[in-house]
């Protein structure tokens, strides 16, 4: 038996809906991570 065709696409969507969050989140981590070692080299260099 195969799943309603409706519901793949409900269960796709959310996949991707949950992909395209925690790709944010990771980059905002990121970018977190690397304006604090700027701000860290920047206090070790004066």
């Amino acid at each position: 038996m195969t799943p309603d065709p409706d519901l793949q696409d409900l269960i796709r969507r959310r996949q991707r809906g949950r992909s395209i969050a925690l790709a944010l989140i990771l980059g905002a981590l990121v970018i977190l991570i690397f304006a604090i070692t700027l701000a860290k080299i920047r206090i070790a260099m004066t």
